[in-house]
């Protein structure tokens, strides 16, 4: 099983972005997927997650200007960012839970600039 994330990048202050990550292999099914970030010096941290039914969760820091969302056909999970804020800026991995286990992307830099 592999997720490639895709989406990152450099954007100004108040900028959007949409991240996705598809994940591909021997796959029955997926329950949870979500999205973690990691600035310098800084833990990773949990930015969001949607279960497969559509249940969401969201870090307090970007209620109202992140949407997580799935598409279960795709086996691909997105992540839309609107409003950003310099401190928005790290890498972000998307992450899955498939039969149990878990399983990482590979990170995906979004750089927002004041």
């Amino acid at each position: 099983v592999q997720l490639q994330a895709s989406g990152g990048g450099l954007v100004q202050a108040g900028g959007s972005l949409r991240l996705s990550c598809a994940a591909s292999g021997s796959i029955f099914s997926i329950n949870a997927m979500g999205w973690y970030r990691q600035a310098p010096g800084k833990q990773r941290e949990l930015v969001a997650a949607i279960t497969s039914g559509g249940s969401t969760n969201y870090a307090d820091s970007v209620k109202g200007r992140f949407t997580i969302s799935r598409d279960n056909a795709k086996n691909t999970v997105y992540l839309q960012m609107n409003s950003l804020k310099p401190e928005d800026t790290a890498v972000y991995y998307c992450a899955a839970d498939i039969a149990g286990m878990d399983y990482w992307g590979k990170g995906t830099q979004v750089t927002v600039s004041s």
